[in-house]
């Protein structure tokens, strides 16, 4: 959009207590949008990641706590906005071996309420987030938006049905629907269900650093630079009905990774393959390398940060947040 303005602009986050969906409030209340952040509904009125805003962003949100599986709850969160961004989702691949069909009713379904939602109040545009999971182990890198999708987990093929849904509305409906496809992102926030802060967090507590495989490659994007490619997508009239890749368009194997963060943090700590965070073999996605050109071209985006700046600040947040980290114990 051409001179597009975000102050005042009615704004939902759906997902806003995750990881990405926190720093995505912040960065719109930065612009100045008018944001209702949509939290998971908890009887002990925890905002999740949303608590580490300042207390200022904190009270310019308008936090609705609530379910994404229920239609009418979502319904009546939509009215009214002129942009949804879409982040609720159930997103740890171990989790989805073990329940797979909570992933059907949250990523598929809830995606569902959200898009039949934007379509009956006619909103301006929607964001769907993708993952870059759905492209499964690389055909050939660095993997554009032609490569084809592969559900290798319970989880990826949940998203790429999610992701089919948008697409669907957008075909059959017209919906002013634009999925972003990010590749892993990573930053301060993320608990250790991630492999980055697993690795900080045990290299400042435990004796050894316990991972899965270590020769999968991954395309790491700062957060901050992943909520930037959110907010072009959003204001790119281009990217309608468009899938935008966003990554950091270079790889790294994650044996490789704990090595650089170690050297980072200044600590010389064996590295160790825990056979029971191995994901089965014709499971797990060996190579992620993002191709961004597309998100350069339509929707004027580039990473900003380096990996080190990146992980720095990561490890700064864990070693301020220990408390919030089970380093003794394996996060599904």
């Amino acid at each position: 959009m051409e001179n597009f303005s975000w102050t005042g602009k009615q704004v939902l986050v759906t997902g806003a207590g995750g990881f990405i969906g926190s720093h995505l409030c912040e960065a719109l209340v930065e612009a100045g949008a008018e944001v209702t952040a949509m939290i998971h509904y908890s009887s002990r009125s925890d905002w999740g990641n949303l608590e580490f805003l300042p207390q200022d962003y904190k009270k310019s949100l308008q936090v609705v706590s609530g379910n994404i599986e229920d239609s009418d709850f979502v319904m009546r969160q939509v009215k009214g906005k002129a942009i949804v961004f879409h982040l609720a989702a159930l997103i740890g691949i171990p989790y989805s071996y073990v329940a797979p069909r909570s992933y059907l009713k949250t990523n598929i379904e809830g995606t569902l309420n959200v898009v039949e939602a934007a379509r009956h109040f006619d909103l301006e545009r929607i964001v769907h987030t993708s993952t870059s999971e759905t492209y499964g182990t690389a055909i050939y890198t660095p993997i554009d938006e032609q490569h084809p999708l592969q559900g290798q987990s319970p989880y990826s093929a949940s998203k790429i049905a999610a992701d089919k849904m948008a697409e669907s509305y957008y075909l059959a409906f017209g919906l002013p629907v634009s999925t972003i496809r990010p590749f892993n992102t990573y930053g301060p926030r993320q608990s250790a269900r991630a492999v980055i802060p697993t690795i900080i967090s045990q290299a400042f507590t435990q004796p050894s650093i316990r991972l899965g495989s270590l020769d999968p490659v991954r395309d790491l994007n700062f957060v901050k630079d992943t909520v930037s490619g959110f907010i072009k997508v959003a204001e790119s009239e281009s990217c309608i009905g468009q899938v935008t890749n966003v990554g950091y368009g270079k790889g790294i194997t994650i044996g490789e990774l704990a090595h650089t963060i170690l050297s980072l943090m200044g600590v010389d700590k064996p590295i160790e393959a825990d056979q029971a965070r191995v994901r089965p073999s014709n499971s797990e996605v060996f190579t992620l390398i993002c191709n961004n050109s597309k998100a350069a071209e339509i929707a004027n985006w580039q990473p900003q940060y380096s990996l080190e700046q990146g992980l720095q600040a990561t490890i700064d947040f864990v070693q301020a947040n220990l408390n919030f980290f089970k380093t003794d114990q394996y996060s599904v």
